[in-house]
């Protein structure tokens, strides 16, 4: 997502490491891979130009001090090009905010959101993210269908509807999108629904007609919230999309949907500063519970190479019980665990997404998220699957006969069960050696935080290293090394087949 963003800031930030002091010479030099990179995103010229100009005026307008103090009071070293980062971070989220994350509240305390855009954007699907959302905060939504052109629209949101559980209001026989809309309107305030959610037609581009019927939706029944959906994927033409609906529609803000399939990402960093409409929300993937409410400061701190930790929280609190959590953290740190806890972590990360965004979400680890393999979880959970209950619990009684008998069960070789459960004892044995009575322990603040890293306290992901996962570069090069003996030992059979035939 957003790599090429992404790759103009990591050169910026690479050019000047080492640099002792920021001198016009060398910004003007990391400024040049950024402007590179905004403009290959398709950020529109003007945007670029005034972005780089701020980042400019802040890094050379400043006194650098390379001691600072952190929030426990250590002194700590900072260097120049940090502080370039850091003034690229606060651009980067004044040029995408400020946003209100909170839909407002008409009267009665209905949360109204009249959905328009282009056809083809994906308002039928983010209609439905957003009554989910809306489901799990307040309790009980209506979905409109007001989209009576396109063919089977109506179906579609009743079929999402069913699989969210929220009922689907579409009118009556012959009636037109206004009748649809201000009959839902009088149902949300019969039946006392909590929120509303009309989905109106589009049109493949932009006409009176369609503005008319819009504006006709809109006085029947006085939405509280008017989001505009876009397509990451049209970069500049989003923004020009979004000028146009803007004047003849009072909007409140957009959703940005497709995002994660963008490697541009001129859409999310333009859109705010030429129309002055606040991106809301981000669709994220195509399940109907990868909708985010838009944070800038996340997106900055992604495309800078930094993570959003606050982002991977929030997707974690989303799936996981607490209190469950804080348990399986204090028998990891105990290490008391066996592999049906790691089957059960796995399902969890799972559940928070598709396994990329979680890693780009990490710090230190969102570089690697092009390289992990979705496959892999799958592999580790057909594994387990394949192992009895007491394997699962004890995974050191597994010898050379069950693991050939679990790789005939999941369809994997032997030595795939063997990396498995040397990584899981490793692994096992060290959050043992730093839990209860370890070097956690004996660090001021960090007994009752030993477990807080990552979800639930456990890595599941570390036991992807031996086998294609992005995190052990060093089991990768042992693969590698393993293949060579093999392919040379090809090589040795067939020359001494050649030569017995000679």
């Amino acid at each position: 997502m957003l790599e090429t963003l992404t790759q103009g800031f990591t050169a910026a930030r690479d050019r000047l490491a080492g640099v002792r002091e920021l001198t016009e010479e060398n910004i003007d030099e990391a400024l040049r891979d950024v402007r590179l990179s905004l403009l290959e995103a398709d950020v529109d010229l003007a945007v670029a130009r005034s972005f780089l100009a701020r980042v400019k005026e802040r890094v050379l307008g400043q006194r650098v001090g390379t001691r600072v103090r952190d929030a426990a009071g250590r002194r700590l070293r900072v260097t120049p090009g940090q502080h370039f980062v850091k003034a690229c971070e606060e651009e980067l989220t004044a040029l995408m905010g400020p946003v209100d994350p909170e839909l407002a509240r008409g009267p009665g305390g209905v949360t109204s959101v009249m959905l328009v855009g282009l056809q083809g954007v994906g308002k039928t699907t983010v209609a439905a993210k957003l009554a989910r959302q809306l489901q799990r905060d307040q309790g009980r939504p209506l979905l409109v269908a007001a989209d009576v052109y396109r063919p089977a629209a109506v179906l579609q949101l009743q079929q999402l509807g069913e699989r969210i559980g929220v009922p689907v209001h579409s009118g009556k026989a012959g009636d037109g999108p206004a009748g649809i809309c201000a009959s839902a309107a009088e149902r949300v305030r019969r039946e006392g629904f909590d929120a509303v959610v009309y989905d109106t037609a589009g049109r493949l581009a932009i006409d009176d007609e369609l503005m008319v019927e819009l504006e006709e939706i809109e006085a029947a029944t006085a939405p509280a919230n008017r989001l505009l959906v876009c397509d990451a994927l049209m970069g500049r033409d989003a923004v020009n999309v979004a000028k146009a609906f803007g004047e003849r529609l009072a909007l409140d803000g957009l959703v940005l949907t497709k995002l994660d399939g963008d490697a541009r990402g001129g859409a999310a960093l333009a859109i705010k500063e030429v129309t002055g409409i606040p991106i809301r929300f981000v669709g994220t993937g195509e399940a109907l519970d990868r909708l985010e409410p838009f944070r800038p400061e996340g997106l900055a701190s992604r495309i800078l190479g930094m993570g959003d930790v606050v982002g991977l929280v929030r997707d974690f609190e989303q799936v996981a019980d607490e209190k469950e959590a804080e348990a399986d953290a204090a028998r990891l740190l105990r290490g008391q665990f066996g592999l049906e806890d790691l089957l059960k972590q796995l399902k969890l990360v799972q559940r928070m997404g598709p396994l990329r965004e979680v890693f780009a979400k990490l710090p230190m680890f969102n570089a690697f998220a092009d390289q992990v393999e979705e496959g892999q979880l799958v592999k580790v959970e057909s594994l387990i699957h394949s192992m009895t209950p007491d394997e699962r619990t004890r995974p050191e009684i597994i010898d050379k006969s069950r693991a050939a008998r679990i790789a005939r069960g999941s369809g994997r070789r032997s030595r795939d069960v063997r990396e498995l459960v040397e990584r899981f004892s490793q692994m096992r044995q060290m959050m043992a050696s730093l839990g209860s009575g370890g070097l956690l322990s004996r660090i001021p603040g960090m007994g009752r935080l030993a477990g807080a890293g990552l979800p639930g306290g456990l890595d599941p992901t570390a036991m992807l290293g031996g086998m294609g996962g992005a995190a052990a570069p060093q089991a990768r090069r042992q693969d590698r090394k393993r293949a060579r003996q093999k392919g040379k030992r090809k090589q040795a059979r067939r020359s001494r087949r050649k030569n017995r035939q000679r």
